[in-house]
């Protein structure tokens, strides 16, 4: 609880309850409301607190099962904020502007983010040098221009498994995409829009620099705890499978080894008939040359006398 509290307070020191004017909201966010004053409505902070916790649980198995979370922040007071939380991390993230089709039509913009690599490829090894200056001058600027928008997602490989968006009213068309292709979506959510379009609607202000800043730094301890997890197990399952190589390989050298017993005890097996019959052969043929002998020698003796 105390823990609770204390998110509580930082959360409102952040200004996080403030909501917008009575004249521009939302009736769907009435249940997130605590009270109107001066005309504005005021977010109730144990709400956010609730649903902040339940957001950061739900990312942060997204984030444990090794899935992308891309987050969306274009407004001017979220931008660098959002893109220092997201680089943090190593997440996608969004926040020049949302390039139409950015997820419906993605194979085409992994096709400008290959481009865009290429460019760079070729600006860096030196393959550049035989263009003009003024070649080389245009394609560093479609570069940097490039990479000012797809820079985000240079690394996304596939489609994310969540979004995150600081203003859903003003990211309404990364929030339509994601809907479409059935993408999980978490957002910030004033007292302005409508919170039943996202999937986990977090009550705050989304306007206020420190605000965006609380929240979206939340999510990111979230997502750090499910990657730190995620490696931890990974680590457990490499070691349990070194030690079910060794035991694997004890197993084979022992299996060998009573083999290689079997094989000689087999070999001294047969050796000993072999060498039972050949030493019996002589020893019988032995005294049957000598008994010869012997009754030939006196044999020979007494025709001797």
């Amino acid at each position: 609880m105390e823990n609770n509290t204390s998110l509580q307070q930082q959360l409102l020191e952040a200004g996080v309850h403030f909501g917008h004017l009575k004249k521009k909201w939302n009736p769907k966010m009435l249940p997130y409301i605590f009270a109107e004053k001066k005309g504005i409505h005021i977010i109730d902070l144990n709400k956010t607190v609730d649903y902040l916790q339940e957001s950061a649980a739900a990312i942060k198995q997204i984030a444990k099962s090794g899935k992308k979370i891309m987050f969306v922040a274009t407004k001017k007071q979220a931008k660098e904020i959002v893109t220092e939380c997201a680089k943090r991390v190593n997440m996608p993230y969004a926040t020049e502007r949302w390039l139409g089709g950015m997820l419906t039509n993605f194979n085409t913009v992994r096709k400008s983010v290959k481009k865009m690599q290429s460019i760079e490829k070729m600006l860096n090894d030196g393959s550049a040098e035989s263009l003009t200056k003024k070649e080389r001058l245009t394609l560093s600027r479609d570069k940097d221009k490039m990479e000012k928008v797809l820079g985000g997602i240079a690394q996304l490989g596939r489609l994310p498994a969540a979004l995150f968006l600081v203003d859903i009213g003003c990211e309404h068309i990364a929030l339509s995409e994601a809907k479409r292709l059935g993408i999980t979506t978490f957002g910030m959510v004033d007292t302005n829009c409508d919170p039943n379009k996202v999937d986990f609607a977090i009550p705050a202000n989304d306007d206020a620099t420190k605000s965006i800043a609380i929240i979206t730094n939340y999510i990111v301890a979230a997502i750090s705890e499910g990657l730190a997890e995620r490696q931890a197990s990974k680590d457990d399952d490499e070691s349990d499978d070194n030690n079910n190589e060794n035991e694997a390989r004890a197993r084979r050298l022992e299996a060998e080894a009573q083999a290689e017993a079997g094989r000689g005890g087999r070999g001294r097996g047969a050796g000993a008939p072999a060498g039972g019959p050949g030493a019996g052969g002589p020893a019988k043929r032995r005294p049957a040359g000598g008994g010869a002998g012997g009754n030939r020698r006196p044999g020979g003796g007494g025709g001797g006398r």
